[in-house]
């Protein structure tokens, strides 16, 4: 099979797959013969093979004053391992049109391929090597930092990015969840490579790693090859302990002077983790108060007023605390009227709850959206870690439409009563806001 037509098949394989209700996806636990565990959606009708795994300790991870670390390093591990330099693989990969990545986020590491089942042998092998034998160049680190700096230094100048900097850190002070992914300019610059390699050894381990294969490969070869991939990674991670964290929010109204037409609004209160039992109610609840069009904030905000093109506001929940969050950017001089109304917005629902439509909305989006979201293979393996990170049983897919279904008006009555505070809701806005006074400096800025 010629190399265009390998990239086109894939191409091919990757349209809509499984897009099915809950009881057509069979989800089966393999274990290794050297007990690794995975759940294996299996898929002989395409031929390809999409695995991901998840290893938790991310950039809240970072020892302090090494943030970027966790970005820097899984930039990485595809830039060269064993005996081939950083050209010879990206050419490997490219050659068999195996897709290979590994990303960083706050709470874990993902890695996960995608290929033909023709050329599952070399995507297994080239991962393994990322996993166990990554090279770190010289000319790879220095070209990868370089990018990195280029890119925080237009992120540092987007007022998007400046209002999310100062905005997890006011949530989160003193806490990992407060700094940034990607670093600073300083912290960057000082990486070294013992840092990188010390920091993936204490997290790829197999005690540590979640994973999920979609595609043309039955159970037994799967066990098989589990054993083989994950071969020479330490059977335990070392992984320093993220605290838990209430993000600190107490109505406050940071203001980041930018000269633009336009300013950028963050706002946001505490939430719920993915562990707690009204988990569903106040995702109902986002979506009823900023979940996009028929919102009520954008009803108020978009269609009744035009003051925004788009607002948004709902669930962020992480390993260690959670956040309700939204945001809106609207034309300095009407700033202050958009944060007036997200907050009588954000009382009535408290006050009132939703009504009888909007919770029915709700739900069949909620429940609509997650089977149309699971489109393709990878991103159904994705949902196959997530489903373990979280803890949620094998069973999940089955179960999660009845669990929405049950959620009560009483229940959402109860919790937007009890959870959403329009006092407590805090805002960062990055602009020139005509009629806005800030309450405190927002962190970094001159009091």
């Amino acid at each position: 099979m010629t190399q265009v037509f390998s990239r086109f098949l894939l191409a091919l394989l990757l349209v809509p797959l499984l897009a099915l209700p809950a009881r057509a996806i069979d989800i089966q636990r393999v274990t290794s013969p050297g007990g690794i565990e995975a759940w294996l959606v299996a898929d002989p009708t395409n031929p390809i093979i999409a695995l991901e795994v998840a290893f938790r300790g991310g950039s809240a991870s970072e020892p302090a004053g090494k943030e970027g670390l966790a970005s820097l390093a899984t930039d990485l591990l595809t830039e060269g391992a064993g005996d081939l330099d950083s050209q010879a693989f990206q050419k490997r990969l490219a050659d068999l049109s195996i897709s290979l990545y590994f990303s960083s986020g706050r709470d874990s590491l993902q890695a996960g391929f995608r290929t033909l089942t023709e050329n599952r042998d070399e995507a297994f092998s080239l991962m393994h090597l990322a996993l166990t034998e990554p090279r770190f160049d010289e000319p790879a680190v220095a070209r990868a930092r370089s990018q990195m700096l280029v890119g925080l230094k237009r992120e540092l100048e987007r007022p998007g990015s400046i209002a999310s900097r100062a905005f997890w850190s006011a949530a989160f002070p003193d806490h990992p969840y407060g700094s940034s992914p990607s670093g600073t300019p300083e912290s960057v610059d000082g990486l070294t490579v013992a840092d990188m390699q010390e920091f993936i050894g204490r997290r790829f381990a197999r005690n540590n790693l979640l994973v999920g294969v979609v595609g043309d490969i039955t159970p037994a070869e799967l066990g098989e090859r589990l054993d083989a991939l994950f071969a020479g990674l330490p059977e335990r991670a070392n992984i320093p302990e993220v605290p838990e964290v209430q993000p600190s929010f107490a109505g406050d109204v940071m203001v980041i002077d930018r000269n633009i037409p336009q300013s950028t609004v963050l706002f946001g209160q505490r939430g719920v983790k993915r562990s707690d039992p009204d988990f569903f109610a106040v995702s109902i609840l986002g979506e009823v108060i900023g979940g996009g069009f028929g919102s009520r904030l954008t009803e108020e905000i978009r269609e009744k007023r035009g003051l925004a093109y788009s607002v948004y506001a709902g669930l962020a929940s992480l390993d260690r605390g959670a956040m309700l969050i939204g945001n809106v950017g609207t034309a300095n001089a009407r700033v202050s009227e958009s944060l007036d109304l997200v907050r009588q917005e954000w009382a009535r629902l408290s006050e009132e709850g939703p009504t009888e439509e909007e919770m029915a909305d709700a739900k069949a989006y909620l429940t609509g959206s997650f089977w149309l979201g699971l489109d393709n293979s990878s991103r159904i393996a994705s949902t196959l870690v997530a489903i373990q990170r979280e803890g949620l049983g094998i069973d999940y897919l089955d179960r999660r439409s009845a669990e929405i279904e049950a959620v009560t008006m009483a229940d959402l009555k109860r919790v937007a009563r009890d959870l959403f505070d329009a006092k407590a809701l805090t805002f960062v806005v990055v602009g020139k806001p005509e009629g806005v006074t800030a309450t405190r400096p927002a962190p970094g800025q001159d009091s």
